[in-house]
């Protein structure tokens, strides 16, 4: 492993490609290598001891056949089951995990009411629990399990169902009607995969909320651990980008 080394990405799908996409854009020397781990998507309905054992295939195939300098876990139900198992086990391999954006939101919300939408692993891990703690205070933060979006917002990316179709429209709406009748005036995206939703979201919004992406802050997050480490591509560096679907597999 050396600074010309990719940065490594998994998530149980596509979703992490919201992530992957803003790294790119702000780290356009870096090499990557990304896993899409479909055939096991989604993982927010598996038990943590399984999301543990996908999690650590998907790194040792970044790390053993890659040569991975840093792993990125894309995906919120990924990081709130295994990340910590992946820091002790691959210690000292930079791992850069994912949180719902809930500290932003609670900065921003004007009416005090802030919607969170993440899948149930998310909602059950301890990064969320400790976050909500943390940066809550007075505002009343609403969860709400929208698993089935991971399963939308596949078939969107593969060209299965369009963006802006009955289907998606109306599954939208029945997640966000409730979080706009409660006041939340910001949505927190708690799910890789759900950026691919977002302009159906912001339709049923409006101007009643901004939808919150954390995508950008966690690739900023990733710039600063590189660079804190000294691990940064080279500037002008050739970048590879490697993609593994593992359906066409």
């Amino acid at each position: 492993m050396n600074n010309s080394s990719p940065v490594g990405f998994f998530d149980s799908g596509i979703g992490g490609v919201s992530i992957l996409q803003a790294f790119k854009h702000i780290m356009p020397d870096e090499s990557t290598v990304y896993i899409a781990d479909t055939p096991n998507c989604p993982y927010g309905n598996k038990r943590a001891e399984e999301i543990i054992s996908l999690s650590v295939a998907n790194t040792r195939e970044l790390t053993e056949k890659y040569g991975c300098k840093m792993i990125v876990v894309a995906c919120n139900t990924a990081t709130a089951a295994a990340i910590d198992y992946l820091r002790a086990k691959y210690s000292p391999l930079p791992f850069i995990g994912l949180e719902p954006a809930v500290k932003p939101a609670v900065h921003e919300t004007r009416s005090g009411v802030v919607g969170v939408l993440a899948t149930a692993g998310t909602f059950s891990g301890r990064l969320y629990r400790e976050t909500k703690a943390k940066f809550g205070g007075d505002t009343t933060i609403i969860a709400t399990v929208a698993d089935e979006f991971v399963t939308l917002a596949e078939k969107i990316y593969r060209g299965a169902l369009e963006e802006d179709s009955p289907e998606v429209i109306e599954a939208v709406k029945n997640r966000l009607a409730p979080l706009l009748a409660a006041g939340a005036d910001r949505i927190v995206l708690g799910c890789t995969h759900f950026p691919h939703l977002k302009k159906a979201m912001e339709v049923i919004c409006g101007d009643k909320a901004k939808i919150i992406d954390p995508s950008f802050a966690v690739a900023r997050q990733a710039r600063r651990v590189l660079r804190s480490l000294s691990l940064q591509a080279p500037a002008g560096a050739l970048a590879t980008h490697v993609f593994i679907d593992r359906a066409k597999v």
